[in-house]
């Protein structure tokens, strides 16, 4: 198998891992889900680096290996471990609803691909619709979820997104772009979990349709 192919079919799971995130019940889940999806991204990157012979792009792996794979994972569990009833409230959609609406997304994906033509991304056109694709679930995620900590994954779902953009379209960039990719999206998580944790701590409540104290 080429490294053109393995790119591409590794871009596949990141959609099913992405519909698990989001349709799974329970927060913890759908994190340990997120952790295996992010492991995938750090395969992705690697074959990359080794087809593209971008060596940026090994200290890509090695970041998103410990801020996605081990850290963010690590917070969102110990962040859970210290609220109670986590599964609740359930998902808005259903699972059907979730897998129409991620036909559609990857079917416009793959028209603007189509469009597109750079000589960098050509060979990688699949993945790029996964990239784009996958962006739009982490939107989803956060628009349909009531549950504060499954928001949190639909924001990492979408840095998952954008990072493998980037990645498939600039593999040499300099590794500050990836340093501060990483470091923006880990304290991205912290903020919203130590807010979220705060919003129990006083509301008792992990559901966002309870939040009405600022609604008009």
């Amino acid at each position: 198998m080429s490294g053109v192919t393995l790119v591409n079919s590794l871009a596949g799971l990141l959609i099913l891992t992405s519909l698990l995130v989001i349709d799974v019940k329970q927060p913890r889940w759908s994190a340990a889900l997120y952790s295996l999806q992010s492991l995938v991204l750090v395969g992705i990157f690697a074959v990359l680096a080794y087809t593209t012979g971008a060596k940026e792009l090994y200290l890509w792996v090695a970041s998103a290996f410990v801020t996605k794979v081990l850290l963010v994972p690590w917070i969102l569990f110990t962040a859970l471990s210290r609220v109670s009833d986590t599964d609740r409230p359930n998902n808005v959609m259903s699972l059907t609803i979730s897998f129409i609406m991620a036909a559609v997304a990857i079917g416009i994906s793959f028209i603007v691909v189509n469009q597109i033509h750079l000589p960098a991304a050509e060979p990688f056109k699949t993945a790029l619709a996964v990239s784009m694709a996958h962006f739009f679930f982490g939107m989803v995620c956060i628009l349909t979820q009531r549950n504060l900590f499954k928001q949190v994954l639909g924001f990492c779902l979408m840095e998952n997104g954008s990072h493998l953009t980037l990645a498939l379209l600039a593999s040499r960039a300099p590794e500050l772009v990836e340093i501060g990719i990483a470091t923006d999206a880990l304290f991205g998580v912290i903020i919203m979990v130590v807010l979220g944790h705060q919003i129990y701590k006083n509301l008792h409540t992990l559901d966002t349709s309870d939040l009405r104290t600022l609604k008009g």
